[in-house]
């Protein structure tokens, strides 16, 4: 445990070098895999992510709008679908797809090139594995990672319409009106902070096991395991705390 700390926190301190320091030393970012890499993790997540936030979306409306009913309070189910997408669930759920579908390829693709000794033929041919590898995705992730939440969030709120729209008649200026009614732009904020948090989460952990993968095709199944779950456990607490921090 101790052992992978260190391992972890070194990666994330050669990685601000190369983030910071090194483009001012001659060394600069790999901007078209920068590119490939947002395509890769971001862009193809797209359509997942956009199912997932859909059906959280109606789900939400139609749960809020079955205990509302009982109030004759429905005219609070948009404020209650956006300020729940908004503030919590857009920038976790989007965590928890991106973990699952960009994280664990990350672990996997870097954890095959080490035990395949191709990092260290990259370091034999004098070209840095952070510059090439690591820093391109980790701007990537933390680009894509907010980009992802905030496309979720409208996909969110569109299935929470599809509800109110058609199931408790309300027209769509209504239920935009109220949606935004009880959303304020610090709401916003947090919930991309939040994003940007779970990406540099994700993609220090996955890259970090990644890196230290030993025993061969054994050793990059159980690093892949291992990635989700520590990225998970990492993300679910992070949350906790920032929502701790904002509402005291």
């Amino acid at each position: 445990m101790i052992e992978a700390f260190r391992q972890y926190f070194a990666l994330c301190g050669s990685l601000l070098y190369w983030l910071f320091a090194a483009p001012f030393r001659g060394k600069p970012w790999r901007i078209g895999h920068t590119f490939a890499q947002i395509v890769r993790i971001g862009v193809h997540a797209v359509p997942m992510s956009a199912l997932t936030a859909l059906t959280i979306g109606v789900v939400l409306a139609m749960q809020s709008a079955a205990q509302l009913a009982k109030l004759g309070a429905t005219v609070y189910v948009p404020g209650l679908v956006s300020s729940s997408l908004i503030r919590e669930l857009a920038p976790l759920v989007t965590a928890v797809i991106v973990i699952g579908r960009s994280g664990s390829s990350v672990t996997a693709e870097l954890g095959t090139m080490k035990v395949s000794e191709e990092i260290e033929a990259l370091e034999v041919m004098a070209i840095p594995p952070m510059s090439w590898l690591i820093v391109p995705r980790f701007l990537a992730m933390v680009i894509m990672m907010p980009l992802l939440t905030v496309f979720s969030i409208y996909v969110g709120l569109a299935g929470g319409w599809l509800i109110s729209h058609f199931s408790l008649h309300m027209s769509t200026a209504f239920y935009v009106s109220h949606a935004l009614q009880y959303v304020e732009l610090r709401d916003v904020g947090i919930g991309l902070l939040k994003s940007g948090v779970f990406g540099v989460l994700v993609v220090t952990i996955a890259c970090s096991i990644g890196l230290n993968v030993s025993g061969g095709a054994e050793g990059v199944g159980l690093a892949t395991t291992r990635s989700v779950v520590v990225s998970l456990l990492s993300v679910f607490i992070a949350n906790a705390v920032l929502t701790a921090l904002f509402f005291f």
